[in-house]
């Protein structure tokens, strides 16, 4: 899991600049947000970033049918 932190930290740290307190206290947060999980280095590394960075899942848009588009598009 190390590995994994180690990654978040340094994927974040190229996307918000931190001092080095700030620093320790996001890895102290994400070592704790990961230390009950489960699963690869990868995947617990996504997972420790979008903690890290306070992802919410949006709704995905529903696609548009092609027919109702293009019957509504450009006065066709």
């Amino acid at each position: 899991m190390q590995a994994a932190i180690d990654r978040v930290m340094q994927t974040n740290g190229m996307m918000v600049n931190l001092t080095p307190v700030q620093e320790a206290e996001a890895r102290e947060k994400v070592s704790s947000f990961l230390k009950d999980k489960d699963g690869d280095e990868r995947n617990l590394a996504v997972e420790g970033l979008k903690y890290l960075l306070g992802h919410v899942p949006k709704r995905r848009r529903q696609s548009a049918h092609l027919s109702t588009a293009s019957s509504s598009c450009c006065g066709s």
